[in-house]
């Protein structure tokens, strides 16, 4: 699982102009790709990492100021570029694994106390957010151990 995490003041997202969802208030937004092998326990991890990361105003977390979540699918950040100019998301899982799996990984966030605000699957989604800091996360889970 791939995930980029961006501490905003403001972050919405709409499909064909209409807007499903934008955060009430600051908070972070989620960007998080499925990989083929990505198991519930990492989804469970994942899920606790950000909502206890301590990079929100006077490094307290999501959960210490109930700050929003949004979480936007993006199989993109699987992309694999180091040959060629057009980029392969082969590492990314196809949308019947990954589909279940991003809703997973919301519930996780939800079940911890996280307000979630959630895109389209599959959609083409126009995301606007106003980054506070900037503050970005990068979580790989290829490189935990």
């Amino acid at each position: 699982m791939r995930v980029v995490i961006t501490r905003v003041t403001a972050a919405s997202v709409a499909v064909d102009g209409e807007t499903l969802a934008a955060l009430p208030r600051p908070g972070l937004l989620v960007l998080a790709g499925i990989a083929h092998a990505d198991s519930h326990e990492q989804l469970r991890a994942v899920a606790a990492k950000i909502w206890s990361l301590r990079i929100l105003d006077c490094e307290r977390s999501a959960s210490d100021v109930g700050a929003p979540l949004m979480v936007i699918s993006q199989f993109t950040l699987h992309a694999a570029t180091r040959k060629g100019r057009r980029p392969s998301w082969s590492a990314a899982a196809p949308a019947s694994v990954s589909e279940p799996l991003m809703e997973r990984f919301c519930e996780e966030l939800e079940a911890l106390g996280a307000e979630v605000f959630r895109g389209r699957f599959g959609a083409d989604m126009q995301v606007t957010s106003v980054n506070d800091g900037p503050v970005t996360i990068l979580i790989d889970t290829e490189n935990w151990d």
